[in-house]
Parts: C-alpha cells; structure tokens; sequence
C-alpha cells in the first residue's frame, strides 16, 4: 500500500459499493500524488462493497 495513502480521507463520504473509477476521482480532487493514483489504477477490483475489501486489494501487491 502507498505510504502516503490516508484512507479516511479518501472513501469519507462515500457510499459503498464504491467503483475504483469513483475511489480514484475522489482522490484526485483531494490533491492524491502520482505515486497513489498510480496504486488505485492498478487495483484488480473494479467495484469494492466495503473497506475491508478495498483495503484487500490496497494490500495486495501488484
């Protein structure tokens, strides 16, 4: 997972299930740093239905 990745900022007031493409924008509109965006490009899942899922997959490596 990325260093600088803060999750709570990232998913706070997001509704599950939540696209990788909607976790993405979110994070880009929150100032994400390349190096993020790049992980939550490369995620495997396209479509996460909760936290834990998603946290997963962030720990998975690519």
């Amino acid at each position: 997972m990325a260093d600088s990745l803060q999750l709570p900022d990232y998913v706070a007031g997001l509704d599950f299930p939540l696209s990788r493409e909607d976790l993405i924008r979110r994070a880009q509109e929150l100032g994400a740093d390349t190096s993020l965006l790049q992980t939550l490009r490369a995620l495997p899942v396209e479509r996460f239905t909760s936290v834990d899922q998603l946290l997963a997959a962030l720990a998975q490596p690519s």
